[in-house]
């Protein structure tokens, strides 16, 4: 028996304010089967529970910390001659998002 149903995808669509088809609601449902799956997959690994948690991806990954070395700047000028359209000191940009 499932845990998901297409009625709880729906549901988690509308409140997201995205429309599913039919075919796109079976895919998200046969993709929490897998994810599912795989939890329980890695539940039943043995003393789970006693893993600490990673912190890095790498096992000897160190942090390094390093003194703030002030260094020049470009002119201001200068990197505004790479810009299409300027506004004084600001560079404009096309409207992203909708109306």
């Amino acid at each position: 028996m499932s845990k998901f149903t297409k009625e709880m995808v729906d549901d988690y669509a509308d409140k997201l304010l995205i429309g599913l088809t039919d075919e796109e609601n079976k895919n998200v449902l046969d993709e929490f089967e897998i994810i599912d799956e795989t939890i329980n997959i890695i539940n039943e690994i043995k003393d789970i529970k006693n893993v600490e948690p990673m912190t890095h991806c790498l096992d000897d990954f160190t942090y390094e910390l390093r003194e703030d070395v002030p260094e020049e700047s470009c002119a201001l000028e200068d990197i505004l001659k790479n810009c299409d359209v300027t506004n004084g000191r600001e560079v404009e940009v096309p409207k992203v998002v909708g109306e």
